[in-house]
């Protein structure tokens, strides 16, 4: 959710560290927020200079634009999804204490802020907003003034929160030092030379260097423009792990598209290649190096759960399909939120599969927790390289989609089913479920599949007409049978998070048990129709599906495979897609749905990039 941003520079002042944490937050405002702000010190200055406002970061800009603030050493920045309070400029991060000396921001939830609210309005404090995040600053204020350090004093304080947070904070004692601090909310270090970084991700930093530290569960980092200092949260020194970011500046910019999820679409291709990039050895075989579970426990696995939240939740449904088939494994797509309070069955002999874009969804995070608590082994599916979820996995299996900045999900979408296939093969190669040849036909149909994923995008341009054409539908609904079906549901989901208007996805077959109801003259239906080449009689019940909701009036908008002139008497627009087998099918299935709903909304007038309500990454439960 939150941006957050850092920099510690020389003691020299500058606009360097406005400039850096600007360049920050505008490219964490993917997170989604509703309000922004910066604070900065430098020696010369006796308290923090600080601007905040509430809505889009332009707003700051503008505030800094009409009022200036000072050359700096070390500056802060926020972009806030309000959860106490309102999305108010009061509201807004930073937040000041020690008579405007110390500031402090903050990703997450304190639970307990009540209790330490009433024990600071006790000692005196005063407060001027609604948030949690003032009491920490409060709180941080307090054990500064009794230990003249701030990073012992952001130590103290995070031992008396509950809940998950981020903090950080700067004090105009130490104008060239960042203090922050993290549990169970995410923040990395960018390693410069002469400046260091901090940022929720890093998006962050990535302008300026590439060398990062992966932050643990309780540490407290300090940087200054020379050192970088970790500790857990009892002063202890803890280890932080060096790695490199494998992705530029370019790669987080639009590039001529008109929106980011407009370049993330057709970026699909070379996510999906790049997912499947090293993932065999010269025979042909799957190596799939980041799984160090002991392939004797893999063997004896005999249930798997995905768990996984929204548009995720949905790739583990299509991969429950696969691996169900190729593997003979039963397999359960469980919503991360409702999995640990419903007392799970799982044991030494469940696999877990966490499926995540950022790796810091905090529903996810603690299925997985429960999980492995159980007993489980933990695969995590993930995208974001220094996330919480894959270190605290048992393995990991990494996917290449590179930074997703729109907040729908697209690309991380086709490339976390492209990981679960890769997943289901490798299992079946492992228990023998597979003949090694099969293994590598079904390898080779997967390298086809970015060739394929074009083409769709290149007939991109009618599913767009259609949409356009669309734009005052209140209601659309979306059918779909076997893989199908997860389609639907993502199809579905697009719309509502895109266009904000009504869109269900069903499994075609429950049409006649209730949702038929809903047809009536002119309703836009898509029906994802199976391959015919399918070797059971799928096709024709879903073209008697179509037959169906069009003799109610139903406007029937067709997905089909090249060549199927079944549906042609039955389907008002027809979108083709490419032949292939029928369970790598929703990589080309879903691209259509993708196109429509960024079209439908763009042609509302919405921000298809920042839909309304919505965060990237939900780091709060």
């Amino acid at each position: 959710m939150c941006g957050i941003v850092g920099y510690a520079g020389p003691l020299a002042t500058s606009g360097r560290p406005l400039d850096v944490v600007l360049e920050g937050l505008g490219r964490l405002e993917y997170r989604g927020y509703d309000s922004a702000g910066v604070a900065l010190v430098a020696p010369e200055l006796n308290r923090v200079a600080t601007a905040k406002k509430s809505g889009k970061l332009v707003k700051l800009l503008d505030e800094l634009a009409a009022r200036p603030l000072p050359a700096a050493s070390a500056a802060i920045g926020h972009t806030r999804w309000a959860t106490h309070g309102a999305p108010n400029d009061t509201n807004a991060h930073p937040h000041l204490a020690d008579d405007g000396r110390l500031a402090v921001i903050h990703n997450g939830i304190v639970e307990n802020f009540a209790v330490l609210k009433e024990e600071l309005l006790a000692d005196g404090a005063t407060f001027l907003s609604e948030t949690d995040t003032e009491v920490a600053a409060q709180l941080l204020a307090r054990a500064y003034r009794r230990t003249g350090d701030l990073t012992e004093a952001m130590a103290y304080v995070a031992r008396q929160l509950e809940g998950t947070f981020t903090l950080l904070a700067v004090h105009a004692d130490s104008p060239t030092t960042v203090v922050g601090a993290r549990h169970d909310s995410p923040l990395v270090v960018g390693l410069g030379e002469g400046e260091n970084f901090l940022g929720s991700d890093v998006a962050a930093f990535i302008a300026f260097t590439k060398d990062a530290l992966e932050l643990g569960q309780d540490q407290i980092v300090t940087i200054t423009p020379d050192s970088v200092e970790v500790v857990d949260f009892h002063g202890n020194p803890a280890e932080a792990t060096r790695f490199t970011v494998d992705w530029d500046a370019a790669a987080a910019e639009k590039g001529g598209f008109a929106s980011f999820m407009d370049k993330e679409i057709h970026d699909q291709p070379q996510a999906v290649g790049d997912t499947l990039l090293g993932r065999t050895d010269a025979e042909g075989r799957l190596i799939l190096d980041d799984l160090r579970i002991d392939e004797a426990v893999l063997r004896t696995i005999d249930k798997i759960i995905v768990i996984a939240c929204g548009t995720a939740a949905y790739s583990g449904h299509v991969a429950k399909y696969a691996i169900e088939h190729w593997c003979r494994i039963p397999v359960e797509v469980e919503l991360a939120h409702e999995f640990r309070y419903r007392d799970p069955i799982v044991n030494e002999k469940t696999l877990v599969v966490a499926v995540t874009q950022s790796g810091e969804t905090m529903d996810t995070l603690m299925a997985v927790r429960h999980a492995r608590e159980q007993g489980a082994k933990v695969i995590s599916i993930v995208n974001t390289h220094g996330s919480t979820i894959p270190r605290e996995s048992d393995a990991v299996l990494y996917t290449h989609a590179g930074p997703e900045i729109a907040v729908a999900s697209t690309k991380a979408f086709l490339s976390q089913i492209t990981a679960a296939y890769l997943l289901g093969l490798y299992l079946a190669q492992l228990r023998g479920n597979k003949f090694p040849d099969e293994i590598r036909e079904i390898l080779d149909d997967l390298r086809e599949m970015p060739r394929k994923i074009q083409t769709v995008i290149e007939r991109g341009e009618y599913v767009s007409a259609v949409a356009r054409s669309m734009k005052d539908a209140t209601s659309v609904l979306f059918l779909g049978r076997h893989v199908g079906f997860p389609v639907a549901l993502e199809g579905a989901l697009k719309l509502k998070e895109l266009a904000y208007i009504h869109a269900e996805g069903f499994a075609a077959g429950e049409l006649k048990h209730g949702p038929i109801a809903l047809i009536d003259e002119g309703q836009p239906v898509f029906v994802v129709v199976p391959s015919p080449r399918g070797r059971d009689s799928l096709h024709s019940k879903v073209i008697s599906n179509i037959q169906e909701i069009r003799a109610r009036g139903a406007r029937t908008l067709v997905i089909a495979e090249d060549g199927d002139d079944a549906v042609l008497p039955f389907a008002d627009e027809i979108f083709w897609i490419p032949q292939s087998p029928t369970l790598l099918s929703p990589l080309l299935a879903v691209v259509p749905l993708q196109i429509f709903a960024m079209a439908l909304a763009t042609a509302k007038g919405l921000d298809v990039d920042q839909p309304r309500n919505l965060a990237k990454s939900v780091t709060v439960e």
